[in-house]
């Protein structure tokens, strides 16, 4: 048939079904008309009656409660309700209509049998199919079946398929379907359940296509499954062709109480290749809980492992996360009640540095505090207190291999009293004195200072502390409008705090992960506040500060690692930050840090946002610049900047969104991506580009996918920009 005779012959089958709606029942209206007491009411144009049957020919209507049947011969049993009709054939309900070639049909139960079947279900369902096995009035079989919820002449989009079952407001499940748009075929589906009502549904996700140049075309698929309403799972399966098969769960769960959280894993199957050693199969374990015990006690757990760096690197397509390689595993349990708060923690923390090729791990087992809120003994004078108990474990990986890693477990207890003052409103002072009481069960060995022996010899020290902070004179200055009402206030906040701890007798003894310094300082700084009023109420949008510390005891610092020409240094980096917040989802962000030793920037970092994902358009800037100038090599510097933005035309039914990530030190991006969707009524086309520059190879992906309906698309399981 060709191209233009399909197109008329839909239309007027489309046609005929609407007249059939509309017009059948004024058209076939003829006047020999037959009721019997609780029987169907028959009209046509001749018929007879035999013993329990009825025979009717010519313009046929049957009307029986909310049916409708119109045929050109109809056999009729009066005691069964069964109907037999064929020729021009027409049922119609208040929710469906259907032509067909033959019917085989009972009255009363609605079921029955339809043979070159062509209608309508509510909601819009469009249907073709060989046979239709009604089984009731809400579920139906088809044989050969096509469907889509389109009403074009040629729809936009469609299924074929060998068999399916159809159950009214709830679902549509197909065997061997294949899904076209237009007449090309999209994908095939041994089993595809589509459902029909707005709740969630278990079934098939819609599946994404793509190719990359390393991994070769690849196929991603996603089955939703609702265990229970608090309790859902989507299972998912990439088929790489270059690199081989990989499987991931992530199941979600929430319970009565606040009891909740998410797990997700995931494993890789390298495919073997004989011109090269394939890598070791990957994995990867993702797990948060959180839930509140008897007591008032809270528990909060989290873990984030894979098997393998180099996995992540060349698979994960977060970009933050594959290039910044983690591990992490911790449990917390806390309270919190009256004055007092407890914590435990067990965790163990891993960060791999892919310059040197080695990792820095450090582990707490386990860290228990016991603190206290600020409690009132008489006015104005306040006690708190710490205490806490640490056993921990930190270092290199290879110290680990070595067994030279880092370790010491102590015991602490500091109490502190606190003097607030703020009598004066341009002016507020805290200050505080604490005791620092701590025992050390492990330490340096006395015997070997500067080797940093560890040995189960005991040390308890004890200091104290001194804090006080000033801030103030306060000042500021309001400005009016022309019309005499205030618009702006612009408040000028100096600070300054002295802190001083006293020193520690046998301080080279005492072990801690990142060293041991006494502070001796004074910290000063400078803080602009621009407020304006909005509805009434002020509101801050611009912040300006500046700080510094100067040691007044530097050989105890932790500067008194460095040198500059030989002396230690006396003044920290110069530390400013700027915030602006003119309106809603609109902002900058902007911080620096700068050595006066070395008249170099130590840190720089610029975060723009001008609008939401939500808005119409939207441009988020992320500038970052980290360096150390104390080191004369820049093994972990880091100067990159990152754009991310997106834009709707609701016009033209389209979406798109792009991320840029450039490495400014090495003068290369790092990655891009572009992501494009397009609403075209019954369906969303959505298509992807991405580059990964940091891979091994440099890898260009594409990726497309469609959502259909109430179908939900299948995502990327590993991550990436969630397009």
């Amino acid at each position: 048939m060709s191209r233009k005779k399909a197109f008329f012959f839909r239309a007027n089958r489309i046609l005929a079904l609407f007249f059939a709606i509309f017009f059948a029942p004024l058209l076939f209206s003829v006047p020999q008309e037959t009721t019997f007491p609780d029987q169907p009411r028959i009209i046509a144009q001749s018929w007879e009656k035999v013993k329990d049957r009825i025979f009717a020919s010519g313009n046929v209507e049957i009307h029986y409660r909310n049916i409708k049947l119109f045929a050109d011969r109809i056999e009729l049993n009066t005691e069964t309700k069964d109907v037999y009709a064929e020729g021009h054939v027409v049922l119609q309900s208040p929710e469906e209509v259907v032509t067909v070639e033959k019917i085989f049909f009972n009255l009363e139960n609605l079921s029955g049998r339809l043979e070159k079947a062509f209608g309508m279900v509510q909601p819009s369902i469009f249907y073709e199919a060989e046979s239709i096995e009604r089984k009731g009035e809400n579920l139906y079989s088809f044989e050969k079946a096509r469907l889509t919820s389109c009403t074009q002449p040629v729809p936009r989009w469609r299924f074929s398929c060998s068999r399916a079952n159809f159950k009214k407001d709830d679902y549509l499940e197909m065997w061997n379907s294949v899904f076209s748009i237009k007449k090309i075929p999209i994908f095939y589906f041994p089993y595809l359940r589509y459902p029909l009502d707005k709740e969630r549904a278990t079934g098939f996700l819609m599946p994404q296509l793509g190719y990359s140049g390393p991994k070769g075309f690849f196929y991603s698929q996603s089955f939703y499954w609702i265990i229970k309403r608090n309790i859902d799972s989507t299972f998912n399966l990439d088929y790489y062709t270059a690199r081989g098969i990989g499987g991931g769960m992530e199941l979600r769960y929430l319970f009565g109480g606040g009891t909740g959280g998410q797990l997700n894993a995931y494993y890789f199957i390298f495919k073997k290749d004989p011109e090269r050693e394939a890598p070791s199969n990957a994995y990867l374990f993702r797990f948060n809980h959180n839930q509140p015990l008897p007591f008032g006690f809270a528990l909060v757990a989290g873990i984030d492992y894979q098997s393998s760096y180099d996995f992540l690197r060349e698979f994960d397509n977060n970009f933050q996360r594959a290039v910044v390689s983690n591990r992490r595993s911790q449990v917390y349990l806390s309270k919190a009640w009256s004055y007092f708060n407890f914590n435990m923690r067990a965790s163990r923390f891993e960060t791999y540095f892919a310059q040197i090729k080695n990792s820095f791990i450090i582990n707490y087992l386990p860290q228990i505090s016991l603190n206290s809120f600020k409690i009132k003994l008489f006015s104005p004078l306040y006690f708190s207190f710490s205490s806490s108990f640490n056993r921990w474990q930190s270092g290199w990986e290879t110290a680990y291999k070595a067994g030279r890693e880092t370790h010491s477990q102590s015991l602490s207890f500091n109490p502190v009293l606190s003097l607030p003052f703020t009598k004066i409103p341009w002016l507020t002072v805290n200050s505080s004195l604490a005791t620092n009481l701590n025992y050390y069960f492990q330490t340096y060995d006395p015997k070997f200072p500067g080797r940093r022996i560890i040995v189960n010899e005991p040390l308890f020290s004890r200091n104290y502390s001194l804090s006080i902070e000033l801030i103030g004179p306060v000042s500021y200055r309001i400005y009016y409008g022309k019309e005499g009402i205030a618009k702006l206030k612009h408040i000028i906040e100096p600070s300054a705090s002295y802190i001083y701890q006293s020193p520690v007798a046998s301080a080279t003894r005492i072990i801690t992960p990142y060293g041991f310094f006494r502070f001796h300082q004074i910290i000063y700084g400078l803080t602009n506040h621009f407020l304006i009023k909005k509805d009434e109420m002020p509101r801050e949008i611009f912040t300006l500060g500046l700080s510094q510390a100067f040691y007044l005891s530097p050989e105890d610092s932790p500067l008194s690692i460095f040198r500059v020409d030989g002396k230690i240094p006396e003044f920290s980096d110069i530390s400013s930050y700027l915030r602006f917040y003119p309106v809603a989802k609109y902002s900058l962000d902007f911080s620096a840090g700068f050595n006066p030793y070395h008249k170099a920037f130590s840190s720089l970092r610029l975060g723009a946002k001008l609008g939401s994902p939500t808005d119409s358009a939207f441009l988020h800037i992320s500038w970052f610049k980290s360096m150390n100038p104390w080191y004369k090599e820049p093994i972990f510097d880091r100067h990159q900047i990152s754009f991310f933005t997106g834009a709707k035309i609701p016009k033209l039914q389209i979406e798109t969104l792009a991320e840029l990530d450039f490495n400014i030190v090495e003068r290369k991006m790092l990655y891009s991506a572009f992501s494009f969707v397009y609403h075209y009524q019954c369906l969303d086309f959505g298509a992807d580009l991405r580059i990964f520059y940091f891979r091994e190879k440099p890898e260009t992906q594409f990726r497309i996918s469609i959502g259909l309906g109430n179908i939900g698309k299948t995502t990327d399981f590993l991550g990436g920009m969630q397009f």
